[in-house]
């Protein structure tokens, strides 16, 4: 069979549940407070995979206006009953500290691509729920990990069991604490599977970080007792700095017509340089095999970073230029922030994308910010603006974005005397008070009349903004910067706090808040192959 270089979905796609329906394999990942809520992948072939859906798309179904950074939709399941999709979420108002608010809830559809249902409200008692369907007894079985804001003894406080009964729409009978994990702690992620007359509990240990893992235990009952993996973990890159793929947990299973089982999970590719993963947290696959009823990693527990996938990918589509028109909407690898009422923060029309500055870059409740992923370890990104401020609180412009304390931002700004600069604005690794970067660099006047060509140059942990004026050449404007910040490591809320990875969008600010719009012709990412684009890689 072909082999593949993992990840398999790069870029930001963090948490993924796998489901095969057919012939066709889904794949769900977590948004966080990107909208709309869950991203879902589909291929026939494990290794091609196209964006299909981000079914959480109005206000029933999803708000997170005012959810901190890196809160919102965590960890989506996605299963299939034999009859239609089943979608569970949280929706985490709060993560940091002793509490966490943490709201779990299901939608359903007939066909994935929609219409998804609104909502059923399920529990707050934790995070990364998931549904389990018993086909030989008929019943739903709801899990998630129990909070403890006691801890006593822990805060991760185990896995929860229930019914759900779809008729009702509510969860049923007993609740039950099946599994408390291993000594490594920080048990979540559950998924239940059922095979050989063997209940299997997969979950994830060790934070969302260097010491991730994925642990097994199986039982004859759904309550339990469950009995550990004679190994524990059956993927972790815990133990071995050098392998290529780290962070490796939160997975689910998948097997294919043919009965080959797959493991997909969370992984992150660090940088050499500074050990950051600027791409945030990836999903990667390995083979997997079943011995004596219990489930191995192919040359596992360490994830490998070819693997064996019935399809060739199609290299060629991932390296090609993007090049985004404005003509009809906006296109699917572009989303927002938290609000579900885009029509105030952008609209697309006459070819143009037009933002209606709203609040402040890093607002948790309202700002005009539109931008896709970044999927590659180098790149290039180029806008033309068209926007006339009427003072200094009034700006818009590119942005490399991961979160209210990490980003860069080349505006096209007003002064107090009416005129227009280009200023630059950055907030560089500011956890937690979230202040600019002082000084802010010489601003550079520029007419006040005409549109304005804005350019960024990635090349591994190098960053550095260009501009030109109509009937110009692009010329750098600033220092050369450095991009590694733009990841989790650097998100601040202690380490492994921040949970997304970079984004390249455009923005717009009114701190007046008359909604002055800024109109953007065309947006391009073009991928690059760079010296940079080292990371840390052990062949297996």
């Amino acid at each position: 069979m072909p082999q593949l270089i993992n990840p398999i979905l790069p870029g930001f796609n963090a948490d993924p549940s796998i489901l095969r329906v057919g012939q066709d394999y889904y794949i769900a990942t977590s948004t966080f407070e990107w909208y709309p809520g869950v991203q879902i992948h589909h291929s026939r072939d494990l290794a091609n995979w196209d964006l299909v859906v981000r079914p959480l798309t109005r206000k029933a179904q999803l708000d997170m206006r005012g959810d901190p950074d890196s809160c919102g939709v965590w960890a989506p399941c996605l299963t299939h009953d034999g009859e239609k999709f089943w979608l569970v979420y949280t929706d985490v108002k709060r993560k940091d500290g002793s509490f966490k608010d943490t709201h779990n809830y299901i939608v359903t559809a007939d066909k994935v691509e929609g219409p998804w249902s609104d909502p059923w409200f399920v529990n707050s008692s934790g995070f990364d729920p998931s549904l389990f369907h018993d086909e030989e007894g008929g019943r739903k079985w709801f899990v998630n990990m129990l909070w403890d804001h006691r801890r006593r003894p822990r805060a991760f406080a185990g896995i929860r069991l229930q019914e759900w009964d779809a008729e009702s729409g509510r969860l049923v009978g007993e609740r039950k604490t099946i599994f408390l994990g291993s000594e490594l702690d920080l048990v979540e992620a559950p998924h239940l599977y059922k095979r050989n007359r063997w209940f299997y509990l997969l979950t994830a240990e060790g934070g969302t970080g260097y010491e991730h893992a994925c642990t097994l235990a199986r039982s004859r009952e759904i309550w339990g007792p469950y009995e550990m993996h004679p190994e524990t973990h059956v993927l972790t890159s815990k133990d071995n700095i050098h392998a290529a793929l780290q962070w490796a947990g939160h997975g689910d299973i998948v097997d294919t017509p043919e009965g080959k089982t797959y493991l997909v999970h969370l992984t992150g590719r660090p940088t050499t340089q500074f050990r950051r993963c600027v791409l945030g947290r990836e999903c990667g696959l390995q083979e997997a095999y079943w011995k004596d009823d219990w489930l191995y990693v192919k040359n596992g527990p360490v994830p490998s970073l070819h693997v064996e996938v019935p399809g060739t990918r199609d290299e060629a589509k991932y390296w090609a230029e993007q090049r985004y028109s404005f003509d009809k909407e906006l296109h699917k690898d572009f989303q927002w922030l938290r609000t579900p009422e885009s029509e105030r923060i952008f609209a697309v029309q006459d070819g143009k994308l037009t933002l209606f500055g709203r609040e402040s870059v890093g607002s948790w409740f309202e700002q005009a910010l539109v931008a896709r992923r970044q999927t590659h370890f180098s790149y290039d990104a180029e806008t033309v603006i068209d926007f006339s401020p009427e003072d200094e609180r009034q700006f818009a412009g590119l942005t490399a974005y991961y979160c209210r304390y990490n980003f860069y931002y080349l505006t096209v700004s007003g002064t107090a005397d009416g005129k227009r600069e280009l200023l630059f604005l950055s907030s560089e690794a500011s956890y937690p008070d979230g202040d600019l970067k002082l000084p802010l660099p010489a601003a550079v006047e520029i007419p006040n009349e005409g549109k304005v060509k804005l350019a960024l140059s990635i090349r591994g942990p190098k960053l550095q903004y260009y501009y030109a004026l109509e009937g110009q050449e692009l010329k750098k404007i600033g220092p050369v910067y450095d991009a590694s910040i733009l990841s989790d490591e650097c998100g601040g809320h202690k380490a492994h706090g921040s949970f997304t990875g970079a984004f390249v969008g455009v923005a717009a600010s009114d701190l007046n808040g008359t909604a002055l719009p800024a109109k953007f012709d065309y947006f391009v990412y073009r991928p690059e192959h760079s010296e940079l684009d080292r990371y840390e890689v052990h062949i297996q």
